[in-house]
């Protein structure tokens, strides 16, 4: 089971993993409502490290982003939700829009994103190549999306 980690705990785990010497993926996102388009994109995020590393977006960053009435599941069931599965390792919760702070911080390995975004239009694109990181874009699964569930609910 994924553990999660406090942001004032980071330095313990990164001067852990440097020790490991693991190869370090890390993703982020709100999982709201995890489906199987969430599962699929962790798994292949993990695929490309030993170690996957996921920032949620916490309830306040998830209804700067998504509006009044989100999150539907709260900050403490997503975390735990996410360190259910298999391949995540670590869940660490933020509260901005961009976790550009802790990319910076953390200099992953791989940072992993969903394909609609390229190089040119990723927010976190200068952090990754200040620090010389490398980007896998994951494809996502067709029709699977946390909205289009909540929508189906609503019909």
């Amino acid at each position: 089971m994924g553990e999660i980690i406090l942001q004032e705990n980071i330095d313990k785990l990164l001067v852990k993993l440097k020790q490991e010497n693991k190869k370090t993926v890390l993703t982020n996102g709100c999982f709201d409502i995890l489906h199987v388009g969430h599962v699929k994109y962790l798994e292949k995020s993990k695929s490309f490290g030993d170690i996957l590393i996921v920032l949620m977006n916490s309830d306040v960053s998830v209804k700067l982003i998504k509006g009044e009435g989100r999150p539907i599941n709260s900050e403490v069931d997503r975390a735990y939700i996410l360190c259910a599965l298999s391949c995540v390792d670590y869940v660490i919760l933020f509260d901005e829009k961009s976790p550009s702070k802790l990319l910076a911080k953390i200099k992953p390995d791989v940072y992993t994103k969903g394909a609609d975004y390229t190089m040119d239009t990723l927010p976190e694109a200068p952090v990754i190549k200040e620090y010389g990181g490398h980007v896998e874009f994951i494809k996502f699964e067709e029709g699977k999306s946390t909205t289009g569930l909540i929508n189906k609910i609503k019909a």
